[in-house]
């Protein structure tokens, strides 16, 4: 993965030399999907956050990163859906471990629709 992301680093970086308003660059489709994920977020007027995998942010900015209030995110820390530590009275969330929330979320959604769309064929409902 890290010789992809540098191969396509660098055509980046070498296509952005040329001036005017358009570049063009061939990636990898995993490149090109990791920036479409970030484009998309940004159109939806999203914040994107790049950090190294092991920073770690308070019960406010994971609210912040998860789109939730604090005391949502307090309850996941509470049913250990989202890993912690305690720095003397206060808490710490890995950015890794919302990532891995985020993900599991993810999942299930995608097992709950893939569930929904398989009864809506099943009572006939889609023409």
């Amino acid at each position: 993965m890290t010789e992809t992301l540098t191969r396509d680093a660098d055509a980046l970086h070498r296509a952005l030399v040329n001036s005017g308003d358009e570049v063009a660059v061939s990636v990898s489709r995993e490149t090109a999907e990791w920036l479409a994920r970030i484009i998309d977020a940004k159109v939806r007027g999203q914040e994107v956050l790049l950090t190294r995998g092991d920073v770690e942010v308070t019960p406010s900015e994971a609210a912040g990163l998860l789109g939730m209030s604090r005391p949502q995110v307090r309850k996941l820390m509470d049913e250990g859906k989202l890993a912690f530590r305690k720095v003397g009275s206060h808490h710490r969330i890995a950015v890794g471990s919302v990532r891995a929330f985020i993900d599991a979320e993810r999942t299930q959604m995608e097992g709950g629709m893939a569930d929904l769309a398989r009864l809506q064929n099943d009572l006939g409902l889609l023409e």
